[in-house]
Protein backbone atom coordinates (compact mmCIF):
# COMPACT_ATOMS: atom_id res chain seq x y z
CA UNK A 1 0.00 0.00 0.00
CA UNK A 2 1.27 3.24 -1.08
CA UNK A 3 2.21 6.51 2.24
CA UNK A 4 -0.21 8.24 -0.40
CA UNK A 5 -3.07 6.45 1.11
CA UNK A 6 -1.71 7.27 5.02
CA UNK A 7 -1.78 10.90 3.89
CA UNK A 8 -5.82 9.88 3.11
CA UNK A 9 -6.86 8.41 6.15
CA UNK A 10 -5.19 11.44 8.41
CA UNK A 11 -7.08 13.74 6.95
CA UNK A 12 -10.24 11.13 7.29
CA UNK A 13 -9.09 10.76 10.75
CA UNK A 14 -9.18 14.65 11.40
CA UNK A 15 -12.66 15.29 9.96
CA UNK A 16 -13.88 12.24 11.77
CA UNK A 17 -13.16 13.72 14.95
CA UNK A 18 -13.99 17.32 14.72
CA UNK A 19 -17.77 15.93 13.68
CA UNK A 20 -18.10 13.62 16.87
CA UNK A 21 -16.05 15.58 19.40
CA UNK A 22 -18.03 17.71 19.62
CA UNK A 23 -20.65 15.72 21.49
CA UNK A 24 -18.86 15.26 24.53
CA UNK A 25 -18.11 19.31 24.95
CA UNK A 26 -21.12 20.12 24.39
CA UNK A 27 -21.91 21.11 27.91
CA UNK A 28 -18.40 23.41 28.14
CA UNK A 29 -19.38 24.93 24.83
CA UNK A 30 -22.79 25.80 26.32
CA UNK A 31 -21.66 27.20 29.54
CA UNK A 32 -18.57 29.40 28.04
CA UNK A 33 -21.07 31.40 25.37
CA UNK A 34 -24.20 31.03 27.93
CA UNK A 35 -26.50 29.45 25.63
CA UNK A 36 -28.92 26.46 26.25
CA UNK A 37 -27.90 22.86 25.56
CA UNK A 38 -30.46 22.41 22.71
CA UNK A 39 -29.25 26.12 20.86
CA UNK A 40 -25.40 24.39 21.67
CA UNK A 41 -26.58 21.25 19.38
CA UNK A 42 -27.19 23.51 16.82
CA UNK A 43 -22.97 23.23 16.62
CA UNK A 44 -24.03 19.47 15.42
CA UNK A 45 -27.28 20.51 12.87
CA UNK A 46 -24.61 23.34 11.16
CA UNK A 47 -22.04 20.79 10.73
CA UNK A 48 -24.65 17.85 9.54
CA UNK A 49 -26.12 20.61 6.99
CA UNK A 50 -23.24 21.76 5.53
CA UNK A 51 -21.94 18.60 4.89
CA UNK A 52 -25.23 17.86 3.17
CA UNK A 53 -24.73 21.37 0.82
CA UNK A 54 -20.95 20.93 0.25
CA UNK A 55 -20.62 16.81 -1.03
CA UNK A 56 -22.79 17.30 -3.97
CA UNK A 57 -21.54 20.96 -4.63
CA UNK A 58 -17.58 20.64 -3.51
CA UNK A 59 -17.93 17.08 -6.03
CA UNK A 60 -19.03 19.22 -8.75
CA UNK A 61 -16.51 21.63 -8.29
CA UNK A 62 -13.64 18.98 -8.26
CA UNK A 63 -14.57 18.01 -11.81
CA UNK A 64 -13.10 21.40 -12.73
CA UNK A 65 -9.21 20.81 -11.14
CA UNK A 66 -7.11 17.81 -10.68
CA UNK A 67 -7.92 15.62 -8.42
CA UNK A 68 -5.16 16.12 -5.53
CA UNK A 69 -5.42 19.80 -6.13
CA UNK A 70 -8.89 19.78 -4.90
CA UNK A 71 -8.06 17.24 -1.82
CA UNK A 72 -5.47 20.14 -0.85
CA UNK A 73 -8.56 22.88 -0.89
CA UNK A 74 -10.72 20.67 1.15
CA UNK A 75 -8.20 20.24 3.46
CA UNK A 76 -7.24 23.87 3.16
CA UNK A 77 -11.08 24.90 4.45
CA UNK A 78 -11.10 22.34 6.79
CA UNK A 79 -8.26 24.03 8.84
CA UNK A 80 -9.26 26.97 8.63
CA UNK A 81 -13.12 25.89 9.95
CA UNK A 82 -11.23 24.58 13.06
CA UNK A 83 -9.42 27.47 13.63
CA UNK A 84 -12.79 29.50 13.50
CA UNK A 85 -14.11 27.33 15.74
CA UNK A 86 -11.15 27.39 18.48
CA UNK A 87 -10.54 31.42 18.09
CA UNK A 88 -14.39 32.03 17.94
CA UNK A 89 -15.41 34.80 20.60
CA UNK A 90 -19.14 34.38 19.86
CA UNK A 91 -21.31 31.72 19.48
CA UNK A 92 -22.34 32.07 16.14
CA UNK A 93 -18.60 32.51 15.08
CA UNK A 94 -18.41 29.38 16.23
CA UNK A 95 -20.92 27.79 14.35
CA UNK A 96 -20.01 29.35 11.08
CA UNK A 97 -16.24 27.62 12.01
CA UNK A 98 -18.07 24.27 11.71
CA UNK A 99 -19.80 25.22 8.59
CA UNK A 100 -17.04 25.91 6.62
CA UNK A 101 -15.08 22.94 7.89
CA UNK A 102 -17.70 20.88 7.08
CA UNK A 103 -17.76 21.86 3.56
CA UNK A 104 -14.71 18.84 3.15
CA UNK A 105 -16.33 16.29 4.63
CA UNK A 106 -18.52 14.81 2.16
CA UNK A 107 -16.15 15.44 -1.30
CA UNK A 108 -13.11 14.50 0.82
CA UNK A 109 -14.23 11.42 1.31
CA UNK A 110 -16.01 10.77 -2.28
CA UNK A 111 -12.63 12.20 -4.07
CA UNK A 112 -10.65 10.50 -1.67
CA UNK A 113 -12.00 6.86 -2.52
CA UNK A 114 -11.35 7.40 -6.22
CA UNK A 115 -8.04 8.57 -6.06
CA UNK A 116 -6.92 5.62 -2.83
CA UNK A 117 -8.48 2.97 -5.93
CA UNK A 118 -6.45 4.73 -8.38
CA UNK A 119 -3.34 4.27 -6.26
CA UNK A 120 -3.31 0.77 -6.37
CA UNK A 121 -3.41 -2.53 -8.54
CA UNK A 122 -7.25 -3.61 -9.57
CA UNK A 123 -7.32 -6.60 -7.10
CA UNK A 124 -6.45 -4.37 -4.35
CA UNK A 125 -8.96 -1.38 -4.55
CA UNK A 126 -10.97 -2.36 -1.97
CA UNK A 127 -8.51 -2.68 0.22
CA UNK A 128 -7.05 1.10 -0.35
CA UNK A 129 -10.21 2.39 0.38
CA UNK A 130 -10.73 0.39 3.54
CA UNK A 131 -7.43 2.02 4.49
CA UNK A 132 -8.67 5.27 4.18
CA UNK A 133 -11.67 4.65 5.79
CA UNK A 134 -9.95 3.05 8.68
CA UNK A 135 -8.71 6.97 9.49
CA UNK A 136 -12.89 8.03 10.29
CA UNK A 137 -12.86 4.63 12.47
CA UNK A 138 -9.78 4.90 14.29
CA UNK A 139 -11.21 8.84 14.94
CA UNK A 140 -14.39 7.43 16.59
CA UNK A 141 -12.21 5.21 19.26
CA UNK A 142 -9.11 7.43 19.42
CA UNK A 143 -9.68 10.55 18.23
CA UNK A 144 -13.04 11.71 19.67
CA UNK A 145 -12.40 10.16 23.51
CA UNK A 146 -9.36 11.81 23.55
CA UNK A 147 -10.44 15.36 22.31
CA UNK A 148 -13.26 14.92 24.92
CA UNK A 149 -10.46 14.28 27.33
CA UNK A 150 -8.49 16.92 26.43
CA UNK A 151 -11.67 19.26 25.88
CA UNK A 152 -12.52 18.63 29.33
CA UNK A 153 -8.98 19.19 31.05
CA UNK A 154 -7.42 21.96 28.90
CA UNK A 155 -10.65 23.65 27.58
CA UNK A 156 -12.54 22.54 24.11
CA UNK A 157 -10.36 25.48 22.26
CA UNK A 158 -7.40 23.30 23.03
CA UNK A 159 -9.39 20.15 21.13
CA UNK A 160 -10.16 22.46 18.37
CA UNK A 161 -6.76 23.43 17.55
CA UNK A 162 -5.64 19.40 17.59
CA UNK A 163 -7.69 19.04 14.98
CA UNK A 164 -6.42 21.80 13.11
CA UNK A 165 -2.76 20.65 13.50
CA UNK A 166 -4.20 17.72 11.72
CA UNK A 167 -5.40 19.34 8.94
CA UNK A 168 -2.20 20.76 8.22
CA UNK A 169 -0.69 17.27 8.81
CA UNK A 170 -3.41 16.04 6.05
CA UNK A 171 -2.55 18.79 4.16
CA UNK A 172 0.98 18.33 4.28
CA UNK A 173 0.99 14.55 3.36
CA UNK A 174 -1.81 15.30 0.52
CA UNK A 175 1.12 17.48 -0.97
CA UNK A 176 4.06 15.31 -0.82
CA UNK A 177 2.89 12.02 -1.02
CA UNK A 178 -0.19 11.49 -3.38
CA UNK A 179 0.77 12.26 -6.97
CA UNK A 180 -0.54 14.25 -9.73
CA UNK A 181 -3.50 12.69 -11.67
CA UNK A 182 -5.46 13.71 -14.60
CA UNK A 183 -8.90 15.96 -14.66
CA UNK A 184 -11.41 13.84 -14.57
CA UNK A 185 -12.82 13.70 -18.52
CA UNK A 186 -15.67 13.58 -19.63
CA UNK A 187 -17.92 13.81 -16.95
CA UNK A 188 -21.47 15.89 -17.04
CA UNK A 189 -23.16 17.09 -14.17
CA UNK A 190 -26.52 16.64 -16.26
CA UNK A 191 -25.32 12.40 -16.95
CA UNK A 192 -24.77 12.51 -13.04
CA UNK A 193 -27.80 13.92 -11.70
CA UNK A 194 -29.77 11.59 -13.79
CA UNK A 195 -29.22 9.09 -11.49
CA UNK A 196 -31.72 10.48 -9.09
CA UNK A 197 -34.57 9.62 -11.04
CA UNK A 198 -33.94 6.10 -9.83
CA UNK A 199 -37.03 5.79 -7.21
CA UNK A 200 -34.68 3.09 -5.27
CA UNK A 201 -32.20 5.61 -4.79
CA UNK A 202 -33.93 8.22 -3.40
CA UNK A 203 -35.57 5.53 -0.80
CA UNK A 204 -31.90 4.38 0.01
CA UNK A 205 -30.99 7.86 0.45
CA UNK A 206 -34.37 8.41 3.19
CA UNK A 207 -33.56 5.03 4.58
CA UNK A 208 -30.04 6.81 5.91
CA UNK A 209 -31.20 9.94 6.60
CA UNK A 210 -33.75 8.57 9.18
CA UNK A 211 -31.80 5.35 10.28
CA UNK A 212 -28.92 7.32 11.09
CA UNK A 213 -30.68 10.20 12.52
CA UNK A 214 -31.83 7.80 14.89
CA UNK A 215 -28.26 7.05 16.36
CA UNK A 216 -27.56 10.95 16.70
CA UNK A 217 -31.11 12.03 18.05
CA UNK A 218 -29.67 10.09 21.53
CA UNK A 219 -25.57 10.64 20.79
CA UNK A 220 -26.00 14.43 20.16
CA UNK A 221 -27.14 14.69 24.20
CA UNK A 222 -24.98 11.83 25.39
CA UNK A 223 -22.63 13.78 27.63
CA UNK A 224 -26.05 15.56 29.07
CA UNK A 225 -28.07 12.33 29.70
CA UNK A 226 -24.68 10.09 30.95
CA UNK A 227 -24.07 12.93 33.46
CA UNK A 228 -27.11 14.11 34.96
CA UNK A 229 -29.69 11.14 34.44
CA UNK A 230 -27.32 8.24 34.77
CA UNK A 231 -25.08 9.79 37.60
CA UNK A 232 -21.49 9.40 35.40
CA UNK A 233 -19.12 11.69 36.48
CA UNK A 234 -17.60 13.94 33.51
CA UNK A 235 -14.44 12.37 32.87
CA UNK A 236 -16.40 8.73 32.38
CA UNK A 237 -17.61 10.60 29.22
CA UNK A 238 -14.36 9.51 27.36
CA UNK A 239 -14.63 6.22 28.08
CA UNK A 240 -18.28 5.90 27.01
CA UNK A 241 -17.15 7.73 23.98
CA UNK A 242 -14.77 4.95 23.75
CA UNK A 243 -17.62 2.37 23.46
CA UNK A 244 -19.55 3.86 21.12
CA UNK A 245 -16.63 4.01 18.92
CA UNK A 246 -15.77 0.43 19.47
CA UNK A 247 -19.72 -0.69 18.62
CA UNK A 248 -19.39 1.54 15.50
CA UNK A 249 -16.40 -0.58 14.59
CA UNK A 250 -17.59 -3.95 15.08
CA UNK A 251 -21.14 -2.90 13.42
CA UNK A 252 -19.06 -1.70 10.17
CA UNK A 253 -17.37 -4.51 10.03
CA UNK A 254 -20.63 -6.91 10.09
CA UNK A 255 -22.34 -4.53 8.08
CA UNK A 256 -19.60 -5.11 4.97
CA UNK A 257 -19.71 -8.80 5.62
CA UNK A 258 -23.08 -9.41 5.10
CA UNK A 259 -24.13 -6.33 2.97
CA UNK A 260 -23.17 -8.47 -0.12
CA UNK A 261 -25.52 -11.81 -0.05
CA UNK A 262 -27.79 -10.06 2.82
CA UNK A 263 -28.52 -6.67 1.75
CA UNK A 264 -31.82 -5.81 2.73
CA UNK A 265 -32.53 -8.75 5.46
CA UNK A 266 -29.57 -7.08 7.02
CA UNK A 267 -31.42 -3.93 7.16
CA UNK A 268 -34.96 -5.06 8.53
CA UNK A 269 -32.69 -7.09 11.33
CA UNK A 270 -30.67 -3.56 12.51
CA UNK A 271 -33.14 -1.34 11.87
CA UNK A 272 -35.90 -3.21 14.06
CA UNK A 273 -32.82 -3.47 16.43
CA UNK A 274 -31.92 0.08 16.79
CA UNK A 275 -35.40 1.19 17.37
CA UNK A 276 -36.29 -1.19 19.91
CA UNK A 277 -32.42 -0.90 22.10
CA UNK A 278 -33.12 3.29 21.50
CA UNK A 279 -36.60 3.21 22.92
CA UNK A 280 -35.27 0.97 25.75
CA UNK A 281 -32.70 3.59 25.98
CA UNK A 282 -35.43 6.31 27.81
CA UNK A 283 -35.48 3.43 30.57
CA UNK A 284 -31.46 1.95 30.52
CA UNK A 285 -30.27 5.65 30.69
CA UNK A 286 -30.92 5.66 34.41
CA UNK A 287 -28.51 2.48 35.44
CA UNK A 288 -25.15 2.69 33.93
CA UNK A 289 -23.87 -0.11 33.34
CA UNK A 290 -27.17 -1.10 30.98
CA UNK A 291 -26.36 2.82 29.90
CA UNK A 292 -23.01 1.54 28.50
CA UNK A 293 -24.70 -1.37 27.02
CA UNK A 294 -27.32 0.41 25.36
CA UNK A 295 -24.35 2.82 24.00
CA UNK A 296 -22.22 0.53 22.92
CA UNK A 297 -25.17 -1.46 20.86
CA UNK A 298 -26.69 1.81 19.24
CA UNK A 299 -23.42 2.57 17.98
CA UNK A 300 -22.85 -1.09 16.55
CA UNK A 301 -26.63 -1.22 15.56
CA UNK A 302 -26.09 2.45 13.80
CA UNK A 303 -23.26 1.82 11.59
CA UNK A 304 -24.07 -1.76 10.56
CA UNK A 305 -26.54 0.13 8.60
CA UNK A 306 -23.96 1.95 6.78
CA UNK A 307 -22.23 -0.83 4.19
CA UNK A 308 -25.96 -1.80 3.40
CA UNK A 309 -26.90 1.17 2.70
CA UNK A 310 -23.92 3.01 0.59
CA UNK A 311 -23.84 -0.29 -1.65
CA UNK A 312 -27.78 0.08 -2.08
CA UNK A 313 -27.38 3.71 -3.34
CA UNK A 314 -24.26 2.88 -5.56
CA UNK A 315 -26.35 -0.42 -6.95
CA UNK A 316 -28.72 1.93 -8.32
CA UNK A 317 -27.17 4.93 -9.30
CA UNK A 318 -26.16 3.45 -12.70
CA UNK A 319 -23.60 5.70 -14.20
CA UNK A 320 -22.99 8.37 -11.57
CA UNK A 321 -21.36 6.65 -8.79
CA UNK A 322 -19.50 9.32 -7.12
CA UNK A 323 -22.07 11.87 -7.16
CA UNK A 324 -24.24 9.39 -5.48
CA UNK A 325 -21.70 8.49 -3.07
CA UNK A 326 -21.02 12.06 -2.10
CA UNK A 327 -24.86 12.90 -1.78
CA UNK A 328 -25.39 9.56 0.41
CA UNK A 329 -22.73 10.82 2.59
CA UNK A 330 -24.19 13.99 3.28
CA UNK A 331 -27.77 12.37 3.52
CA UNK A 332 -26.46 10.42 6.91
CA UNK A 333 -25.64 14.28 8.12
CA UNK A 334 -28.92 15.46 7.34
CA UNK A 335 -30.14 12.53 9.46
CA UNK A 336 -27.65 14.29 12.04
CA UNK A 337 -29.09 17.77 11.40
CA UNK A 338 -33.06 16.26 11.59
CA UNK A 339 -32.45 14.56 14.78
CA UNK A 340 -30.10 17.08 16.69
CA UNK A 341 -32.93 19.25 16.08
CA UNK A 342 -35.58 16.97 17.11
CA UNK A 343 -33.87 16.27 20.25
CA UNK A 344 -33.61 19.49 21.11
CA UNK A 345 -36.82 20.41 20.67
CA UNK A 346 -38.31 17.95 22.98
CA UNK A 347 -35.68 18.53 25.61
CA UNK A 348 -36.69 22.54 25.42
CA UNK A 349 -40.31 21.77 25.97
CA UNK A 350 -39.45 19.89 29.21
CA UNK A 351 -39.72 16.23 28.62
CA UNK A 352 -36.97 15.60 29.86
CA UNK A 353 -32.95 14.65 28.72
CA UNK A 354 -33.77 11.07 27.34
CA UNK A 355 -36.76 12.51 25.48
CA UNK A 356 -34.48 12.79 21.92
CA UNK A 357 -34.28 8.95 22.84
CA UNK A 358 -37.80 8.33 21.61
CA UNK A 359 -36.86 10.92 18.89
CA UNK A 360 -34.54 8.14 17.82
CA UNK A 361 -36.83 5.03 18.00
CA UNK A 362 -39.20 6.64 15.89
CA UNK A 363 -36.76 7.74 13.18
CA UNK A 364 -35.45 4.08 12.84
CA UNK A 365 -38.88 2.71 12.83
CA UNK A 366 -39.68 5.39 9.88
CA UNK A 367 -36.27 3.52 7.67
CA UNK A 368 -37.74 0.44 8.52
CA UNK A 369 -40.93 1.08 6.82
CA UNK A 370 -39.00 2.65 3.93
CA UNK A 371 -36.69 -0.58 3.53
CA UNK A 372 -39.92 -2.86 3.57
CA UNK A 373 -41.88 -0.10 1.28
CA UNK A 374 -38.62 0.04 -0.95
CA UNK A 375 -38.14 -3.73 -1.12
CA UNK A 376 -41.58 -4.27 -2.26
CA UNK A 377 -41.51 -1.70 -4.96
CA UNK A 378 -38.21 -4.11 -6.29
CA UNK A 379 -39.82 -6.84 -6.01
CA UNK A 380 -43.07 -5.68 -8.14
CA UNK A 381 -40.40 -4.28 -11.16
CA UNK A 382 -38.72 -7.68 -10.79
CA UNK A 383 -42.26 -9.78 -11.58
CA UNK A 384 -42.98 -7.19 -14.41
CA UNK A 385 -39.96 -7.65 -16.24
CA UNK A 386 -40.41 -11.40 -15.79
CA UNK A 387 -43.64 -10.97 -17.00
CA UNK A 388 -42.77 -9.14 -20.22
CA UNK A 389 -39.91 -11.18 -20.80
CA UNK A 390 -42.18 -14.25 -20.66
CA UNK A 391 -45.04 -13.24 -23.11
CA UNK A 392 -45.32 -14.36 -26.35
CA UNK A 393 -44.10 -12.13 -29.29
CA UNK A 394 -47.28 -10.34 -31.35
CA UNK A 395 -47.88 -12.34 -34.29
CA UNK A 396 -47.08 -10.52 -37.85
CA UNK A 397 -49.66 -8.82 -39.22
CA UNK A 398 -50.50 -10.00 -42.58
CA UNK A 399 -49.71 -7.38 -45.41
CA UNK A 400 -52.47 -7.46 -48.48
CA UNK A 401 -50.93 -7.09 -51.53
CA UNK A 402 -51.95 -3.59 -53.36
CA UNK A 403 -54.47 -3.71 -55.71
CA UNK A 404 -52.87 -2.79 -59.27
Amino acid sequence: MPLALLALAVGAFGIGTTEFVIMGLLPQVAGDFGVSIPTAGLLVTGYALGVVLGAPLMTALGTRVTRKRMLMVLMGLFVIGNLLSAIAPTFGLMLTGRVVASLAHGAFFGIGSVVAADLVAPGKKAGAIAMMFTGLTVANVVGVPLGTFIGQSAGWRATFFIVAALGVLGLAGVAKLVPDMPKPEGVRLRHELAAFRNAQVLLAMAMTVLGFGGVFAAITYITPMMTEVAGFADSSVTWLLVLFGLGMVGGNLVGGRFADKHLMPLLYVTLSALSVVLGLFTVTAHHKLLAAVSITLIGALGFATVPPLQKRVLDHAHGAPTLASAVNIGAFNLGNALSAWLGGIVIAAGLGLTAPNWVGAVLAAGALVLAVLSAAVERRGHRTTAVLASAPAAPATARVPAAR
